[in-house]
């Protein structure tokens, strides 16, 4: 075939049309700190305990003003009272309580040196209430005198008879009234009889006393229960203020001591480690910038102040500003923390640092003719901010920790003014009894420690650019 009769078709000719496939973007441009902050809510935990906090904040800062009972405030008629949930507690009005002059009666005839049979009619003379209990009996012949025990267990089954009270002057004297630190439960009283010669008989009789709590009209108004007396007579019932939590071995409301306990711990928990923090930048990205003998110089000093005793050191910061046994020592907690706690941060930046300086922006900085305190404070430190930030998270709840400890031995926040380390280390008095005035502050202490230990890990694993890798 010939290459004339070739024939070429004119559409072949015609020119492509310029396909360009547009990039698909998979992840819009973001910041270091917009992606970091895109990764943190991302983490379940670290938002649960970052919500933690902030309520915990609320709790600190807004709970007085909801919650408007004083930490200090004694309700004498409330003593340890567990968490009412429900109905508030109530009170008998009663008249004003007057002496009371007892009830004497002449023993039976009987010539009984020695009397072996226990009292027999063992009875109230009025209704029992807090403002005092009043007991009667009939007389013994042969008796010298009657001793009254008073138990809150039943003193049956070969028990202890309890507390003694006391004992009546004479055989005749065949009443007793119980005023001793009442409180609304129930009560076991016994009573014995003694022969002249001071021996008891052996024998008792035991009566079982339920006491309502009692308050007069005239108390009442003056503790704020009620408004006027007027509109009061004997036999009615007042409502108690509410303590959700709680009051302690003082009748203080566990709530209010709480939230202004908060204030003494968040206080030290934060303000500690800002101080400290700040101290171990400033002396981690000198050490770090300057390097070789003044770096190493620097560092031997950092690890003499980490090997100092903390608790020795404490008492020693109390001894020297002046305070004594059962006086608060919150100046000197936080001056102890901050002059031997900044070496760690220090360490830290310092490390860092010496990373940093090695970078190629660095050496363009100062190529340009960038001074030192210029490259410091705008490449160097905010560089290491994501390492900072996770630093004071972590430092927070150990400093929490610590006041706590050391207002649980006696070295921080003495009473009354509330801490929650103070407030353990009064609860564990009446654990067994009232364990309530323990279980709260140590429940806020561990969730708070806790919620800051994981909203710190959540904080690191987001600022952290190895883990974009992972997700």
């Amino acid at each position: 075939m010939s290459s004339a009769n070739v024939r070429l078709d004119p559409d072949a000719f015609k020119p492509a049309e310029a396909r360009r496939l547009a990039q698909k973007i998979s992840r819009p441009s973001l910041s270091y700190w917009q992606d970091a902050s895109r990764r943190l809510r991302k983490n379940p935990r670290a938002m649960a305990s970052f919500v933690i906090l902030v309520g915990m904040l609320l709790f600190t800062i807004a709970g007085p003003w909801v919650w408007r009972v004083g930490p200090a405030v004694q309700d004498v008629d409330q003593i340890s009272q567990p968490p009412t949930f429900g109905t508030a507690a109530t009170a008998l009005i009663t008249e004003p309580r007057a002496p009371w002059p007892g009830v004497t009666a002449a023993p039976p005839a009987g010539d009984s040196a020695n009397p072996l049979t226990a009292v027999t009619n063992l009875r109230l003379f009025e209704p029992a209430t807090t403002q005092g209990i009043r007991l009667v009996w009939d007389p013994l012949p042969g008796v010298a005198a009657y001793v009254v025990y008073r138990n809150v267990y039943d003193p049956a089954s070969g028990r202890a008879l309890g507390l003694p009270l006391g004992e009546t002057l004479d055989g005749e004297h065949v009443s007793y009234e119980d005023r001793l630190d009442l409180t609304p439960q129930r009560y076991w009283y016994s009573v014995v009889a003694l022969n002249g010669d001071g021996v008891e008989s052996g024998v008792h009789a035991t009566l079982a006393v339920d006491t309502v709590r009692a308050v007069s009209a005239d108390e009442a108004v003056a503790r704020g229960w009620a408004q006027s007396s007027e509109n009061l007579k004997a036999g009615d019932h007042i409502q108690l203020p509410r303590h959700p939590l709680g009051t302690d071995y003082l009748g203080r409301d566990l709530l209010a001591r709480l939230m202004y306990g908060a204030r003494v711990s968040m206080f030290i928990g934060v303000v500690a480690p800002a101080l400290f923090i700040l101290i171990g930048i400033v002396y981690g990205s000198a050490a770090g910038f300057i390097g070789g003998r003044a770096d190493q110089a620097l560092m031997r000093v950092a690890d003499f102040v980490m090997a100092l005793p903390f608790l020795l050191f404490m008492i020693l910061l109390k001894i020297a500003f002046g305070i004594g046994p059962g006086e608060s020592g919150i100046f000197p907690m936080l001056v102890a923390l901050t002059l031997l706690s900044w070496p760690s941060p220090a360490r830290l930046v310092r490390g860092q640092i010496l990373q940093i300086r090695e970078e190629g922006y660095i050496a363009a900085s100062r190529l340009l003719g960038a001074r030192t305190a210029y490259l410091v404070f705008r490449h160097m430190i905010p560089n290491t901010m994501g390492v900072i930030l996770v630093a004071l998270t972590f430092a927070v709840p150990s400093v929490i920790f610590t006041e706590a400890f050391l207002s649980f031995i006696g070295m921080g926040v003495s009473p009354p003014t509330p801490s929650w380390g103070s407030m353990c280390n009064e609860g564990i008095r009446t654990m067994l009894s009232h364990p309530h005035e323990l279980i709260f502050p140590a429940a806020f202490i561990s969730v708070t420690v806790l919620a800051f230990n994981l909203f710190g890990d959540g904080l690191r694993d987001a600022l952290d650019v190895r883990m974009r890798g992972r997700e």
